[in-house]
């Protein structure tokens, strides 16, 4: 399946320049929910790493918000979609439930929480919202806002198969370890762009998550290991 709209362009197959080795793996104390509800109720002082991607399409700008939907688990993980083919925009890719801002909601964690039951069927009762990151902006022109909340296991999720092909976990672990952060650059029409990947094997199939998805979990390592 392509993952990205630029004809000939597959992010899987460009080089790896950096893989973060040297950086600490978030400890598993500080994934547990308590702790993650600690670390929002006192955020350390911060820095996100990746803000503003590369602008690549004339588009007008949208306010968005995604989920990120952190499940209650023995070892936590992050709920995490594989969006359609035949979508207009990142079709084809890893995504966090979410998407455009609508008139009638509320705050930035309504439309996460409207977006996630859309597409996936996650019911907002099973839900606890614990904060948000700072806003990232694609170079699609999306304006993103990363609502961080814990998520209680026993839901049943129900896809819209018109937005969300498949709909999985992953480790928070695995995810919270730069051993697994890959910085992926390219020169394209004179410009050098780079973005984050995190491959994650999932039961013998390749999830490639990259970009700006890539970029908030980034942010959120930076957040949880400040």
């Amino acid at each position: 399946m392509p993952l990205s709209g630029l004809p000939n362009f597959d992010p899987r197959r460009i080089p790896v320049d950096r893989i973060d080795t040297g950086l600490p793996a978030v400890g598993r104390e500080r994934l547990q929910p308590d702790a993650l509800q600690q670390r929002f109720a006192h955020p350390p002082r911060w820095q996100p790493e990746v803000a503003v991607e590369k602008k690549f399409t004339d588009r007008l700008p949208a306010h968005a918000s995604v989920l990120l939907a952190v499940v209650m688990r023995d070892q936590p993980t992050v709920l995490l979609t594989e969006r359609t083919a035949h979508l207009s925009t990142h079709s084809g890719q890893i995504a966090f439930p979410g998407g455009k801002v609508d008139d009638t909601d509320a705050d930035a964690a309504a439309t996460a929480l409207r977006e996630a039951h859309e597409e996936v069927g996650l019911d907002e009762r099973n839900i606890e919202v614990i904060g948000t990151l700072p806003i990232y902006v694609t170079g699609s022109a999306f304006i993103i806002t990363p609502v961080v909340a814990l998520v209680r296991p026993g839901f049943v999720l129900h896809p819209n198969p018109d937005e969300v092909a498949d709909a999985f976990e992953v480790p928070l672990e695995f995810l919270m370890n730069p051993a697994n952060h890959h910085l992926q650059a390219f020169e394209w029409e004179g410009t050098r762009r780079e973005w984050f990947s995190m491959p994650y094997q999932d039961h013998g199939k390749e999830r490639f998550i990259w970009g700006a998805t890539a970029g908030m979990l980034r942010n959120f390592y930076r957040f949880l290991s400040a």
